[in-house]
């Protein structure tokens, strides 16, 4: 059985995680709070794009546009995003298994630190690594977008694919691989946008009276690449929610499992100061029996 002080310093030690943990819950709490707002907020511009895409389909002649025109894959390119900082859960290590389970050749950009950790230990081909700050500028974001396009453009590769957790609630971040381009047709992309809130307000966008100027054309090969930039802003958005969410409740539950640890010694300190007690007293009683 440990000694009453050894006892005392795992009671301090555990003290102390408890206070540390706390501290992190309260200001992933105060973080989480900005970030799903943010995420929330921007669903209904989201589906604004959608409609109007939807309303662009029967308008336009789609199979003109690079990013509907299908294409033999030969080297997949991959947006990887996820946190720079840990202690957020099982969240980067979900993602992580989409990763393990991609096969053929594939060109990584990734942002958030802990990605390009796990991607320089798996030896995959990394191209670019960029941060995004948890404000979540849009200006950064699209410069991933404009990056991933133009290699796109190029050829260089011949997919655009994004790994991400998808803001749910806070309790559920769920890890999404999406293909992004090419798309055989605009209802891929209204697919994609529905997804982010209310799908019977995108399936019922043909019922809207829409007028484009200068024309349907013009105006569709300006949306499509805007729309791709502020998908990946979209996601982003949803990571930092995931992130502070997901942190915010391993910190609890690392707070809690503090306190419970915490009475469960303080029993043990208690029994174990007894029983010190009670042998002192047994000591002199057996003592003063000897000396009668």
């Amino acid at each position: 059985m440990p000694s009453t002080r050894d006892i005392r310093r795992r009671i301090k030690s555990v003290k102390n995680t408890r206070q540390i943990t706390k501290a992190m819950e309260l200001v992933a709490a105060s973080k989480m709070k900005k970030a799903q707002a943010a995420a929330i907020a921007g669903r209904p511009y989201a589906l604004l794009m959608a409609d109007m895409l939807a309303s662009l389909a029967p308008k336009v002649d789609a199979s003109q546009h690079p990013f509907l025109q299908p294409r033999e894959v030969k080297t997949r390119g991959i947006l990887l995003i996820t946190t720079d900082k840990g202690l957020c859960g099982p969240l980067n290590a979900n993602m992580f298994k989409l990763v393990g389970e991609i096969e053929g050749p594939a060109k990584f950009v990734v942002s958030g630190r802990k990605g390009a950790q796990f991607l320089a230990r798996t030896k995959r081909d990394v191209v670019a690594d960029f941060g995004i700050t948890d404000k979540v500028p849009f200006h950064e974001v699209k410069v991933i977008g404009d990056y991933m396009i133009d290699l796109f453009l190029q050829g260089e590769i011949d997919t655009i694919e994004v790994i991400y957790p998808r803001f749910k609630n806070t309790l559920i971040q769920e890890p999404v691989h999406r293909p992004l381009l090419p798309l055989d047709n605009l209802s891929d992309f209204v697919a994609n946008l529905a997804e982010e809130g209310d799908e019977e307000r995108t399936k019922k966008a043909d019922d809207r009276l829409m007028i484009f100027e200068p024309d349907a054309q013009t105006v569709l090969e300006a949306l499509l690449p805007f729309y791709v930039k502020r998908f990946l802003y979209q996601t982003a958005l949803s990571t930092k929610a995931s992130e502070h969410s997901a942190r915010m409740v391993a910190m609890k539950t690392a707070k809690d499992n503090a306190t419970n640890l915490l009475d469960d010694l303080t029993l043990e300190y208690n029994k174990a100061r007894q029983a010190a007690i009670t042998q002192e007293i047994l000591e002199i009683a057996a003592g003063q029996l000897t000396a009668a």
